[in-house]
């Protein structure tokens, strides 16, 4: 689907919702190594890209220096990748899913740098992110201790699964834990990709990662 039939179906979704709600679309990039298409989706009026591969990342990173993109990191962090990432000077680490974690990258990090809590609130065990029972916790332990770490919110990965009662129930959850943190800053409630982005909006989301719905018209 190309982008203006997939603002229409956000729109479609979100005043659902609330016709206060705004959602920002994340295309994320990981189908491909090929640049045109994210120069194509970028004159179309997308901004903001995700990807989730530090490798790969770099090389788009480098490839469009000369587009103002919002670069988000999405995928899982390893403690050896994290000086790599932090040199490609994300916009956002979508993907922080441990206290962990949190520390080892405000170690390192020279400046504050938007992040977001993984939470897995499918409880699947194929998964990163943390149990929905130590979500606010960890979150609130990130805000007091680590300066370096700029949480904006949560991000989740809907239940993976055929039952739209589960993946629902999964988007609840998460932004169940988004509205206790409000009151701590958080801003973002990032769920909801290709197969299930109308679903997460309308259980609250107001970012979502699309990547082959989106991705397939423009290659």
């Amino acid at each position: 689907m190309r982008l203006d039939e997939l603002i229409q179906k956000v729109e479609a979704a979100r005043l659902k919702r609330s016709e206060h709600l705004i959602v920002q679309i994340v295309a994320v990039t990981k189908y491909t190594e090929d640049i045109e298409p994210l120069k194509r989706l970028y004159n179309e009026g997308q901004r903001a890209f995700g990807e989730n591969r530090i490798q790969v990342m770099e090389k788009k990173v480098d490839a469009l220096k000369d587009y103002p993109i919002e670069w988000h990191f999405i995928g899982n962090l390893q403690k050896n990748k994290i000086n790599k990432l932090l040199s490609l000077n994300p916009f956002m680490i979508q993907s922080i899913n441990s206290y962990e974690i949190a520390e080892a990258v405000d170690k390192r990090a020279k400046k504050p740098v938007r992040c977001l809590l993984e939470i897995n609130s499918a409880g699947e065990d194929s998964k990163q992110g943390l149990a929905v029972e130590e979500a606010v916790e960890t979150y609130l332990k990130i805000k007091e201790n680590l300066n370096n770490i700029n949480l904006q919110g949560v991000m989740t990965i809907g239940a993976h699964i055929d039952d739209e009662k589960e993946i629902r129930k999964s988007f609840r959850l998460t932004y169940e834990i988004f509205d206790k943190l409000k009151p701590y800053g958080a801003k973002i409630c990032s769920m909801g990709m290709s197969g299930d982005f109308e679903i997460a909006i309308q259980e609250g989301s107001n970012m979502i990662r699309v990547g082959s719905a989106l991705l397939n018209s423009y290659l």
